[in-house]
């Protein structure tokens, strides 16, 4: 009877941490990511850092870490593209340890963002790879593919161009998979998009991120209203300091961003596995590139945020805490 009841538990927790195989393919109804059922859904995860200065965390065992030990549901592969080292200077070793990451969320049976990292509308370059990246990828109901990371100055006419263009080559080879976009001003001004969205297109969404110790109600306000107007919107970067990425945790900023985020059950993912000498940064130096970190790895962020990503189920719904 033990025996019996070892195996039950050992089955259900292993059929509980499937993500993927028990979600699906994603889809966007309305305003709501919904799993393949069309129950409304919600991912939480971490962001990796800029590839081309964190390549050494671009790994299966970080992947398998984050699931394992961070509950994570989804990760965000984020390929650096203009600096020394990223995709425009080196695009074979750049897309390696994308695909690295990539390939591990898949065997972990979790949701990955392959992420354009640019400020910048490189379009011919941007239209090679995710023409190659859909290509490989497309039938992985895993894969989400964030076409641009935060456009700054480009016009919203700009960045809406340059999207339908990316989209476009995307939906040649993969029709489904959730497709993410930027607006401008690092992905604060979603009322310009809800006033002129992409048209003629299924299973997109637009990117707000946030950083709570810069970033306060007017941004949750605006994001309610770009919802209101009939906006999808996944919160693809976040954290609780100031948007520099530096200076002192704001707690109490954050927590609202959190309340609000579960209120309107939209997905969202923190900045970053990396171990710079930034507030930002989750690791100290020192800590393994391959995960299994201790407390004592983890700066306040990487703290705060495993906690907050413990209180979720796999289904995006909060963990009761009832005794």
């Amino acid at each position: 009877m033990k025996k019996f009841l070892l195996i039950l538990l050992f089955t259900t927790a292993f059929a509980s941490a499937q993500v993927v195989k028990n979600n699906g393919n994603l889809q966007v109804i309305k305003t709501q990511l919904c799993n393949q059922k069309g129950n409304p859904i919600a991912l939480h995860g971490m962001s990796y850092g800029w590839s081309c200065f964190h390549p050494s965390f671009y790994n299966k065992q970080t992947v398998k870490w984050l699931k394992k030990d961070w509950n994570c549901t989804v990760i965000r592969a984020a390929m650096g593209i203009e600096p020394d080292n990223g995709y425009l200077q080196n695009p074979k070793a750049s897309e390696k340890l994308i695909t690295d990451v990539v390939d591990a969320a898949i065997a972990n049976d979790i949701y990955v963002i392959i992420d354009w990292h640019s400020h910048n509308l490189n379009t011919k370059e941007a239209i090679d790879f995710f023409d190659r990246i859909s290509k490989k990828y497309n039938k992985f109901p895993n894969v989400i593919y964030e076409i641009v990371n935060e456009p700054d100055q480009e016009s919203w006419e700009e960045v809406k161009a340059y999207s339908e263009e990316i989209i476009a080559t995307i939906r040649k080879n993969d029709p489904d998979n959730i497709i993410l976009v930027g607006s401008p001003h690092w992905d604060q001004d979603v009322n310009l998009p809800a006033e002129n969205p992409i048209k003629n297109v299924t299973n997109v969404m637009y990117t707000m991120h946030f950083y709570a110790g810069t970033h306060k109600q007017w941004l949750r306000d605006r994001t309610d209203e770009a919802i209101k107007k009939g906006l999808p919107i996944f919160v693809s970067e976040s954290a609780g300091m100031e948007a520099s990425g530096d200076a002192a945790m704001d707690y109490v900023e954050w927590q609202k961003f959190i309340d609000w985020m579960n209120s309107n059950k939209l997905s969202w993912i923190t900045w970053s596995v990396s171990d710079k000498e930034e507030t930002c940064s989750v690791l100290k130096k020192g800590a393994a590139s391959t995960g299994n970190w201790k407390s004592s790895d983890l700066k306040e962020s990487g703290i705060k945020t495993r906690d907050y990503l413990k209180l979720y189920n796999e289904d995006g719904t909060l963990k009761s805490t009832s005794k």
